[in-house]
């Protein structure tokens, strides 16, 4: 299982190239790599939290921690550390008017 949570993040990682150079044009494509784990837009359907809704600094505030490593998770930490602050910001405004 954490071989293949590994090779999502992977995977997930080589898309940040492509959105950065469009930039906030692309926030959708960004979601969209959360959307494996979180659902679609945020809206999770299982056990890993939803994203759609969160208040931006809180959402901000979580993946800081992961990127520092105060808050653990193997996976998210390989996430987070992939985006820049002002990818992170734009994944937030997202998330944040997801209904």
């Amino acid at each position: 299982m954490t071989l293949k949570m590994t090779l999502i993040a992977i995977i997930c990682s080589f898309m940040v190239p492509l959105v950065h150079a469009d930039g906030h044009k692309n926030v959708e494509l960004l979601a969209s790599s959360c959307a494996a784990c979180h659902g679609t837009n945020g809206h999770s359907v299982g056990g890993t939290p939803s994203l759609a809704g969160l208040d931006k600094l809180h959402f901000m505030t979580q993946m800081d921690q992961f990127i520092n490593g105060s808050r653990e998770s193997t996976v998210m930490k390989h996430h987070a550390s992939g985006y820049s602050a002002d990818e992170i910001e734009l994944l937030a405004d997202f998330f944040s008017k997801q209904k």
